[in-house]
């Protein structure tokens, strides 16, 4: 914990490596000092086809945030503004950035460890 995903268009990749992509979100959620940098998950879904953005096939960048509960509104407002910032400086020309945060309840929250 915590996870976070992020849907791109295919041609994201063209313009900065996948490498690049996953540290930064890493580096943000690790400058957050929300969780410990060892727990942090970063993962890369790049879309060649069937998506639209705006009503036509154009690039984007989505970061679903999954956190366990217990931040506050203005910590999780806090990184994502914290994504997007560093997302716009290595991806200038993608129109369409974002970035949405979920909590995951501790008591329905389980890992291969914790059974």
């Amino acid at each position: 914990m915590p996870h976070f995903v992020i849907d791109c268009s295919e041609n994201v990749l063209k313009l900065n490596s996948p490498e690049k992509t996953l540290l930064t979100v890493h580096q943000c959620a690790t400058k957050s000092g929300l969780f410990d940098e060892s727990d942090i998950k970063v993962r890369l879904n790049p879309f060649k086809e069937n998506y639209i953005v705006g009503g036509k096939q154009q690039d984007f960048i989505h970061v679903f945030s999954n956190i366990m509960e217990g931040r506050t509104t203005d910590q999780k407002n806090q990184l994502s503004k914290l994504i997007i910032k560093e997302l716009k400086v290595i991806f200038p020309t993608i129109g369409f950035i974002a970035v949405n945060i979920r909590d995951f309840e501790k008591s329905t929250y389980f890992n291969k460890t914790m059974v």
